[in-house]
């Protein structure tokens, strides 16, 4: 039996014992705090990675990765993504796992009697395997992070404009935050069929928690109290600052028309006085 078969023999027959110290090797080289079951489950990965290793390392032809790899490295990167970590975190243990692995199997294969070239082989697919994982991971990131993003901008857009009942035919709508051109896009897809579902006759629109707007936006809050307006429901003006009520007037709007007080405490009551209950 050839050095290079027995060297691929004792990694098929010992992929645990060499899996722990792939992962404790690096454990120890990086300065970060790897919580036991992320060890363990790395741990698992490298036995089904050396096994694989062992039993393939010695074909020339391209191989399939192993599906754990893929995996694990899918479930890193999902793990950052939710913990709201960074990609360099995961990235910067790859450099040190090519090193303990390199010199891990270059000590094995010293004592197996490989020649320089067949120790070459060894750490060269070592490395393909590991630039296939650190592609996986970084893709996976980036894909997870824009989704994580995306859903994160839908539920601010939708916490910015929340409906609020307060009696049988009058909602309050408190606008808050930054009011860009997603958020009246959401307000006029979903939260005014929203309210016209709700049958009601008299909305509050509560300007109090509005950080700023532009003109642009200025003239969509028009467009949607003319909505409003032509569904039949009666629009109330609060918590208009002076700064944005210069932006509206600036933009060309005209408020005399409509009624606006400097609460919703002062709407309400204004409301109550006409009848409303």
């Amino acid at each position: 039996m050839s050095s290079f078969t027995e060297f691929c023999g004792y990694i098929t027959a010992s992929p645990r014992a060499l899996a722990e110290q792939v992962v404790d090797g690096v454990i120890a080289k990086v300065d970060q705090n790897i919580p036991q079951e992320e060890r363990l489950r790395a741990v698992e990965m490298y036995v089904e990675l050396l096994g694989y290793l062992g039993e393939t390392i010695g074909q020339e032809a391209d191989l399939d990765v192993p599906d754990a790899l893929i995996e694990w490295s899918k479930k890193n990167a999902e793990m950052q993504v939710s913990a709201g970590g960074k990609i360099a975190d995961i990235v910067v243990r790859y450099p040190p796992t090519r090193v303990v692995m390199a010199e891990l199997f270059t000590e094995l294969s010293v004592k197996s009697g490989l020649t320089l070239e067949e120790n070459a082989l060894v750490i060269k697919r070592i490395n393909t395997l590991l630039d296939v994982s650190l592609n996986e991971t970084f893709f996976a990131f980036e894909r997870l992070q824009e989704k994580y993003e995306a859903e994160m901008q839908s539920e601010l857009i939708a916490l910015s404009a929340p409906v609020v009942p307060v009696a049988d035919d009058v909602v309050i709508l408190p606008l808050i935050g930054y009011l860009d051109s997603y958020r009246v896009n959401h307000i006029l897809t979903t939260v005014i069929p929203r309210i016209a579902e709700m049958d009601v006759y008299h909305v509050i629109i509560d300007f109090s928690g509005v950080l700023t707007i532009d003109d642009q936006t200025a003239e969509a809050i028009h467009h949607i109290g003319s909505t409003f307006s032509l569904m039949g429901i009666h629009v109330v003006v609060a918590g208009l600052r002076p700064d944005l009520v210069q932006t509206i007037v600036r933009a060309g709007i005209q408020l005399s028309s409509t009624d606006a007080f400097a609460t919703v405490k002062q709407a309400l009551e204004s409301l109550e006085k006409a009848g409303i209950k």
